[in-house]
Order: structure tokens, then C-alpha cells, then sequence
């Protein structure tokens, strides 16, 4: 019988390409998702409940309905921007739904989590690249809020035996035809500046041009959404095997500047992008890089689709076919913005 998982979040960008992954290797993906930030329409490999993770009794019926062996928990609010002037839905969403979760997890007796963490948790570390013993020391409540929920996680794994592997994971992105970055709002890089290429974003900017970097920018490890979800997938094979659990970086090792991903973004789409500068966002550190040869060895984390000329190509395909939703987002931004 094909093994099901239950997938919180699983609309969601990261979620939905975990499930695609999901089904490539022969599980069946269950969808959990209040729909508050997903899409119903990239819920495509398997079954969909809507619900809540903050509710743990309907957590702990998907499992038991569908005969769920473990949970991949991406559920979240993820805007490190939002999370600076609305720091409670965080605590609420991020920690207490974690919690809730777990509950509902150990209410039906499911003891295996891969949980989506964050290198937000590590804060503005002063020595890169960034490996798993560096100590975390977030400096926005999104980062504190996933470390917290980390920590919720070891606390119910000493005392009801839950196993969880914990990914922290660096800047995800790119996308293809099927299945790309859709938020209201975009607030990430890669998309907001194709979305202003292609007309849909009247308000593009660099937000940071005065970091202590080479060149003035914010400089991020990005890593392709493919490998990150196929890395989910080796960390459920090693959970159903067995594993212990543990935490992992998921990212290349390589950093990029904004102006770097700029550059190869307008070399691939053949145009140019304003240059607009903006004040730094609050809560941004200047350099995330990932050290990840801890996850190459343990889980064979892979990265060739992370070159940032497959992730840049992957997006634009995305963006050109862009879902009809993205236009209906843009024109509610450009209200605001009016």
C-alpha cells in the first residue's frame, strides 16, 4: 500500500513542490491547509483537507483518516518584514500552531516530523559559512518564532518519543511551468523583480544598498525549491527507516548579492530592471550563507538545480505563464500603492 503523509501547508509554495516530490517517489500526500496563503489549485497529488493546525483535534482526524505515518510541517507566517511590526501572529501562528500540532500529532499517535525551519534562527552570526553548531540567535520575531517552535519540537521528542528531523532551510526560489512563487504580498526578490519586469508591480526596489558587502547588497545562499523538497523527502525515507533525528542546513554554500541575482535575472529576460534603492528592511542581516555538508553527507542533499542561472530560467518560465491569480494580485497592489 502507498504510504501517506500529511502535509501542513502543503498549498503553499515550498509545501506544494514537497508534495510533487512526494508523489515522484511513491507516497501519497495529504494536504492540510486553512488556505489562508496556499492556492486549492496546486494541490494536485493527492488528497486536500482544509483545516487549521492551531486545531488539534481536525490535525489529529486527517492523520487518522488517511492513515498518515508522519507530518511535513510547513505551515507558517513567513515575512520577516510583517513579523517586525505584527510580532503576535507569529507567536500564534508559528509557535502555538506548532504546538497545537504536535498535540494533534501525538493525539493520534504519529511520532515522525520533518519540520520547515529557517536560517533565521542563526540571526547575524559573525563567521560564515553558517553549520549546525552555530548558535542561534535570531534578530526578528520570524526567526525567533521558528527557533521556538524548534525547541517545542525537542521538548515533545524527550517526552512522548516524537522523531524529528529539523531543516533550516536558506533562500528557496525558482520555479517551472507547472509550479512557481505566488504571494500577497511578494515581498522575495526573484519575484517581485520579474513581476516588475512583466508590468504586475508598480513599487520595485533594492531595499539595502549600504550593507557591509562587496558590493553594498544583501548577500543570500539561494537554493533551487526542487532540491530543498527532494531533501524533504530523503529526511521522511530516514524517519520511516528509523532515523533519530536531527538538524540540517539545507543550502549550496555559495552566496549571492541582490545585484548579482539582478544582473543574471536581466540577462535571462533580455530587459532591464529600474534602479531603484530603498532603507534596509528591518530585521535583514547583511550575509546568510549555509554551510551544508552536513546534509550532503547524512541526507545526500543534492544541489545541482540551485545554479543561479537554472533557478533565474525556471522563474522567468514561471512569471511569463504566470497563474491568471497573479494578475488580480498586482492590480490590488498597485491600488494600494495609488
Amino acid at each position: 500500500m502507498t504510504t501517506s503523509i500529511l502535509v501542513t501547508g502543503g498549498a503553499g509554495y515550498v509545501g506544494s513542490h514537497a508534495c510533487r516530490a512526494l508523489a515522484r517517489s511513491g507516497y501519497r500526500p495529504v494536504v492540510f491547509d486553512n488556505l489562508s496563503t496556499g492556492h486549492r489549485d496546486f494541490v494536485r497529488w493527492g488528497p486536500f483537507v482544509g483545516g487549521d493546525i492551531r486545531d488539534s483535534a481536525a490535525v489529529a482526524a486527517a492523520i487518522e483518516a488517511h492513515g498518515c505515518e508522519a507530518v511535513l510541517h510547513f505551515a507558517a507566517s513567513a515575512y520577516v518584514g510583517e513579523s517586525m511590526v505584527d510580532p503576535g501572529k507569529y507567536y500564534l501562528n508559528n509557535v502555538a500552531g506548532t504546538v497545537s500540532l504536535l498535540e494533534g500529532l501525538r493525539a493520534a499517535g504519529c511520532v515522525r516530523l520533518v519540520f520547515s525551519s529557517t536560517c533565521a534562527v542563526y540571526g547575524a552570526p559573525a563567521t560564515l559559512p553558517i553549520n549546525e553548531a552555530t548558535l542561534p540567535d535570531p534578530i526578528n520575531p520570524y526567526g525567533t518564532s521558528k527557533r521556538t517552535a524548534e525547541c517545542a519540537i525537542a521538548d515533545f521528542g524527550r517526552a512522548y518519543g516524537l522523531r524529528a528531523i529539523m531543516l533550516r532551510y536558506f533562500n528557496a526560489c525558482g520555479g517551472d511551468a507547472e509550479l512557481g512563487e505566488l504571494r500577497d504580498p511578494e515581498t522575495h526578490l526573484i519575484p517581485r523583480a520579474m513581476m516588475a519586469l512583466l508590468g504586475h508591480l508598480p513599487d520595485f526596489a533594492v531595499y539595502g544598498a549600504d550593507f557591509p558587502t562587496p558590493d553594498g547588497t544583501a548577500v543570500r545562499d539561494y537554493i533551487h525549491v526542487d532540491d530543498l523538497a527532494d531533501a524533504h523527502v530523503v529526511a521522511l525515507g530516514n524517519l520511516l527507516e528509523g532515523h533519530a533525528g536531527g538538524t540540517y542546513n539545507l543550502g549550496t554554500g555559495r552566496g549571492h548579492s541582490v545585484l548579482e541575482v539582478l544582473l543574471a535575472i536581466e540577462r535571462v529576460a533580455s530587459a532591464r530592471l529600474p534602479a531603484v534603492s530603498g532603507a534596509r528592511r528591518p530585521g535583514d542581516p547583511p550575509l546568510l550563507v549555509a554551510d551544508p555538508s552536513l546534509a550532503r553527507r547524512e541526507l545526500g542533499l543534492r544541489t545541482e538545480r540551485s545554479t543561479l542561472e537554472t533557478i533565474v530560467r525556471g522563474a522567468w518560465t514561471w512569471h511569463q505563464r504566470a497563474h491568471p491569480q497573479r494578475h488580480a494580485f498586482a492590480a490590488a497592489a498597485a491600488d494600494r500603492v495609488t
